[in-house]
């Protein structure tokens, strides 16, 4: 899994280089205005901590679905909504995994799902500072997204718009009510979005 994400951040990393290839170039000028509704099957949230001071430790979230409002003209009056399916939570241990969904950590029988509501934008270039409501366990903090646009364009193989981008953040889980094991386990959260949306007609 640490390979796994290592290899998204260079890709992120990588993307000017490779963008004369590719239809999903860095290029603000093809984004379309519209509503965008998240691509989910390429749309992640990886999460690290520190594990007892020996090392980091990764884990993702698929299944992301929501909206993005957006108008080129009027960047900052973007407006995006994300429902992040806690439930699914995968880490390369299953027993991790499990353990993770127990009262311990997320109690996902009770909530199932993360959800973030943006509240304000402001951009600068191809950067935004995205603030808005992150609410885990039933507890919602403000938090505010360092997002980059990453690229925009028809999609060649569906034909349809797309917008990407990439974004982090950092939390801590005793914010939200996620206590097991302080302060051995580490308390603070990084968290790293990258998401792809559609403009479906």
């Amino acid at each position: 899994m640490k390979a796994q994400l290592v290899a998204l951040a260079l890709v992120g990393l990588a993307a000017p280089a490779f963008a004369q290839g590719q239809p999903g170039a860095e290029a603000a000028a093809k984004v379309v205005a519209g509503t965008y509704t998240v691509d989910t099957d390429h749309t992640q949230v990886a999460w690290s901590l520190d594990h007892l001071g020996f090392n980091v430790y990764y884990g993702i979230f698929g299944g992301t679905t929501g909206t993005l409002t957006l108008d080129p003209a009027k960047p900052q009056s973007a407006v995006v909504s994300l429902t992040i399916p806690i439930d699914q939570v995968a880490t390369t241990s299953e027993k991790l995994n499990e353990h993770l969904k127990s009262a311990d950590f997320f109690d996902t029988a009770k909530f199932p799902n993360a959800t973030f509501k943006s509240t304000s934008v402001v951009v600068t270039g191809l950067s935004a500072k995205i603030t808005g409501d992150l609410t885990i366990k039933g507890i919602t903090k403000p938090v505010v997204l360092d997002a980059r646009f990453s690229g925009a364009g028809p999609n060649p193989m569906s034909k349809i718009e797309t917008v990407g981008f990439e974004a982090q953040t950092s939390i801590k889980r005793s914010d939200y009510g996620i206590t097991y094991a302080l302060p051995v386990l580490g308390d603070e959260i990084t968290l790293n979005i990258t998401a792809a949306f559609e403009r479906r007609p």
